[in-house]
């Protein structure tokens, strides 16, 4: 308890608290020394806590009578002129019941809450582990969440807490598993009171877990080695390719923390709002990042990690430099633009994770939102019915193929997203790739010419296709075509959107 605490529950007339139907209270057990013969008690007992009741409002209704009946024998001492107490374990207005009684009273009554320590802080002291540090996010969560929601909140966050176990403990263990979070997580029970206990989440028995205990996932950053300041180096790949990349280290790098893999993690567009929080979650988790420069960039730096960034050019050595960090042992995420399989570093991650050396070493793809959604979300819904998708560049495919694609998609009415449509060395080939559409499409037909997505310079228009002009066009920019179906409609507001019907038209 605070001093202030003290100081209140000392001048108070009533003292009140709430309880279960078994009339035993945590707030008043841990007040019970300053509490005085004369000081009038007001046990708020729950009429329900997690069974079930006939009251016609349901389990809410049953609540929300017995908060406004408590409220008002609180407010009756309150017009005789008495001071009220309300204790509250914790903090008062984190997740506690008082609150119910501060929406319906503090507006009537002059109001001082007092601040407590709250279990997040309690646990985390009896741990002896720091909860968040330097830029960690803590995030804070209760046990009654869905398991999928629980899944990826704990996935997406650097450290956390899990409130409200008891019942809901066997979900919470479930979703720390799947989250990949188990290992690090701790159990503490009713953290410095009596019967408390801490122990490793996975060692708990389901049966034996209590309403008041949590679940703790502390800083990673507190458990590294002291921080040697940032220092480089250039890490080169010994199997099939010789490809170089520089490494950055924000922190010591110590042993590997356990069995290496690789996971090949999409950002998205642009920046961390386009993140699935299972991609956060990976990145966070890394020991090395391995990745084009400037989508390493977009990942926050952590300390402890090492960044290995390369030029856009050298994929199967970047994915041969992150399979053999991995297979000394190191948690490595490649981080790729967009959906890490459409255009990007997973097919080359395989590819090599494929040959003799490589092939034991565990390697995941998490998906990102691709470039063409992002574009197309922008639009309205030009790829709202079949669609194809095309890169136009010819590094790795000759333009024959290309150009044939392009009409068999043309010739079947689909509409298009063309990828890498052009560069400083690739000038001609939108030109080229409009001569070959209007063969097969209205010389109106919509064509979105979308630019840094989600970036400081987006820009999204409209055009028709026999007016694309590919100087407007460069490496930053995605096309999607329309097909004989797609709308582009000027609303009321000013805006225009472009959608493709669901529904074709029969014959």
């Amino acid at each position: 308890m605070t001093v202030r605490a003290v100081q209140v529950i000392a001048g108070a007339d009533v003292i009140a608290y709430h309880s279960a139907r078994h009339g035993r209270s945590i707030a008043r057990s841990i007040a019970a020394e300053h509490l005085r013969a004369d000081h009038i008690e007001e046990a708020l007992i729950y009429p329900v806590t997690t069974e079930s009741t006939d009251h016609p409002g349901g389990y809410r209704g049953a609540l929300d009578e017995f908060y406004e009946t408590a409220a008002a024998r609180l407010a009756a001492h309150l017009d005789a002129g008495r001071t009220v107490a309300v204790i509250s374990e914790g903090d008062p207005l984190f997740y506690g019941s008082y609150q119910h009684m501060h929406k319906r009273l503090a507006h009537r009554y002059p109001t001082e809450v007092i601040p407590g320590v709250t279990s997040v802080s309690a646990a985390a002291a009896r741990l002896g582990k720091p909860l968040a540090e330097a830029d960690e996010v803590l995030t804070i969560l209760p046990g009654t969440l869905p398991e999928e929601e629980l899944t990826a909140r704990l996935a997406s966050t650097d450290t956390a807490v899990v409130m409200k176990l008891g019942r809901t403990f066997p979900t919470v263990r479930r979703a720390m598993e799947r989250s990949g979070r188990l290992p690090e997580a701790h159990y503490v029970e009713r953290a410095t009171m009596t019967g408390e206990r801490t122990e490793k989440l996975a060692d708990i028995d389901a049966e034996t877990v209590p309403y008041f205990s949590v679940s703790v996932v502390p800083s990673r950053i507190a458990d590294l080695p002291p921080s040697t300041g940032t220092s480089t180096e250039t890490a080169t790949g010994t199997g099939t390719g010789t490809g170089t990349a520089t490494s950055t280290e924000t922190a010591t790098a110590g042993e590997p923390s356990g069995p290496g893999e690789v996971v090949v993690v999409g950002t998205g567009p642009a920046g961390p709002l386009w993140l699935t929080p299972e991609s956060r979650g990976a990145l966070a988790a890394a020991e090395d990042l391995v990745g084009y420069t400037t989508y390493l960039d977009r990942v926050p730096l952590r300390p402890g990690q090492r960044r290995h960034a390369s030029d856009n050019k050298v994929e199967s050595e970047r994915a041969e430099l992150a399979l053999d960090l991995a297979r000394r042992g190191r948690r490595v995420a490649v981080v790729s633009g967009g959906d890490p399989g459409i255009f990007a570093m997973a097919t080359a991650v395989l590819e090599v994770a494929c040959q003799a050396p490589y092939r034991a070493i565990p390697v995941r793809v998490l998906p990102g939102v691709t470039a063409a959604n992002a574009a197309a979300a922008r639009a309205g819904a030009p790829l709202g019915h079949d669609y194809a998708v095309i890169s136009l560049s010819d590094r790795l495919k000759p333009w024959e193929v290309i150009a044939e694609r392009l009409h068999a998609a043309a010739g079947a009415d689909l509409a298009l997203a063309l990828y890498n449509p052009g560069s400083r060395s690739r000038t001609w080939q939108v030109g080229k790739a409009r001569e070959l559409l209007l063969e097969h499409r209205a010389p109106d037909t919509p064509v979105i010419l979308a630019r840094d997505i989600g970036g400081p310079e987006e820009s999204v228009r409209t055009v028709h296709l026999a007016d694309l002009d590919p100087h407007q066009v460069d490496m930053r920019t995605l096309l999607i075509v329309g097909s004989s179906q797609t709308q582009a409609v000027r609303r009321d507001n000013g805006t225009e959107v472009v959608w493709t019907p669901r529904r074709y038209p029969e014959g």
